[in-house]
């Protein structure tokens, strides 16, 4: 689905002129980078409310009524419970031009807030521990920058606050399913990592974040005395033999060279000391770059499964669920992301990352329009912002946002301009 430019807005490039700090020089005089420190109290203060008063996934109604209303504010149009609890809203600049998407997650996680601040969660057992209300804080940053700055746009820019992303289904999929990327050429995303030093800017051409399988084994054999083995179907063997050989999966079926997890993350078996366990039931991940790898995997899963209850005389029931598909960036728009990074940050602070065995729904998108997804730096040590995300005592450097904010207000302006 990528478009080129095309006549209609090739023409309108003149407008933006390449700085040899970097960034576009802009009509009006002021870079992005001042504008958006005088919004930066905004950010910090939307993030802080949010941070305070968190949702959980599908619970957003207050979350995204906050978002919704500041962005009619800012003067956009608005659709409200889209997928959900989700929201697209457009910039219109009333010039013909390719339509940039940025997106941003909302949800909360049921994880009970350990910090000693005064924006520490309200809720309960509920907390912001992967960045989202700093996700959702940037984007409402960069509509309101964009919205004052219009008149620099070639084409629209489409604003989508997603719900769910924290959890399987996920939003993605139900806001694409409700006209989210309708007419989009493009897709942007980034996430603030506190394992990154604030200012730091990281990306990977092709495949950069792993699909998430999940999978729950049952196992039913027979029961018996503990002295009397020869009259049952251990479970607890079966089960045993199982762990072990699901890991040959990786290290003899898959290639070498392709990244690949499989984790037993659970086993639950038996009830006292001297009875053999009738079932055994286990669950765990499988996690893949690739989605002939997953195919592999998952064929495999089943067969070891298969035959080895078979051979003990044991039944069994398998429950495969498919998570998120790998996160696959467009090359041509991550080596621009990258790019144009270098440019306003330094040369030393964008780089690619390694692999990340962890998930993402942003995949969706990335599915259906080409685009680009970014982490942003977001920890200190010298402000002792170092607990990983899904920690009772996560934190950002806020100061990250200013990063975030300005990488996705420059990658509209790049793209629509056709520069880098």
């Amino acid at each position: 689905m990528r478009t080129e430019s095309g006549p209609e807005w090739e023409s309108r490039n003149a407008s933006g002129t390449m700085k040899k700090n970097g960034g576009l020089e802009r009509n009006g005089g002021m870079e992005f980078g001042a504008r958006l420190m005088e919004l930066y109290p905004d950010m910090v203060a939307w993030r802080r409310h949010l941070h305070k008063h968190p949702e959980l996934s599908y619970q957003e109604r207050a979350t995204s009524q906050f978002a919704a209303d500041r962005l009619e504010a800012f003067g956009l149009e608005v659709r409200r419970n889209v997928g959900g609890h989700g929201i697209v809203a457009r910039l219109r600049s009333g010039r013909p031009g390719p339509v940039v998407a940025l997106r941003a997650d909302m949800d909360a996680l049921p994880i009970q807030d350990e910090k000693e601040c005064e924006y520490a969660s309200a809720v309960p057992g509920v907390m912001h521990a992967c960045g989202h209300d700093a996700h959702t804080a940037v984007l409402l940053a960069v509509a309101k920058l964009l919205a004052a700055s219009k008149e620099e746009l070639i084409g629209d820019v489409v604003f989508l606050f997603q719900p769910a992303e924290e959890t399987t289904p996920g939003g993605a999929m139900p806001m694409i399913r409700d006209g989210a990327l309708e007419g989009v050429h493009v897709i942007y995303g980034v996430h603030l990592w506190s394992p990154l030093p604030t200012g730091e800017v990281r990306s990977l051409p092709g495949p950069m974040m792993a699909a998430a399988d999940e999978f729950t084994i049952e196992i039913v054999g027979k029961g018996g005395h503990g002295g009397l083995p020869h009259e049952t179907v251990d479970a607890i063997a079966i089960g045993s033999q199982l762990v072990v050989a699901l890991q040959t999966i990786v290290s003899r079926n898959v290639d070498p060279t392709q990244a690949a997890v499989v984790s037993v993350g659970s086993f639950h078996a038996g009830s006292s000391f001297n009875v053999i366990a009738d079932r055994c039931v286990m669950t765990g991940t499988v996690r893949t770059f690739r989605e002939e790898v997953r195919e592999l995997i998952k064929g495999r899963l089943q067969a070891i499964v298969s035959q080895t209850c078979a051979m003990h005389g044991a039944s069994f029931r398998l429950d495969y669920k498919q998570g998120y598909p790998p996160l696959v960036n467009d090359e041509r728009e991550t080596e621009r992301a990258l790019r144009l990074a270098g440019r306003l940050f330094g040369e030393e602070r964008a780089d690619r990352t390694p692999l990340i065995m962890a998930a993402e729904d942003f995949a969706y998108y990335l599915n259906k329009v080409p685009g680009c997804f970014l982490l942003v730096g977001a920890g200190n040590q010298e402000r002792s912002i170092t607990a990983p995300h899904h920690h009772p005592r996560f934190d950002i450097d806020e100061e990250a946002m200013l990063t975030a904010a300005r990488l996705l207000a420059e990658l509209c302006l790049e793209y629509q301009h056709r520069r880098g």
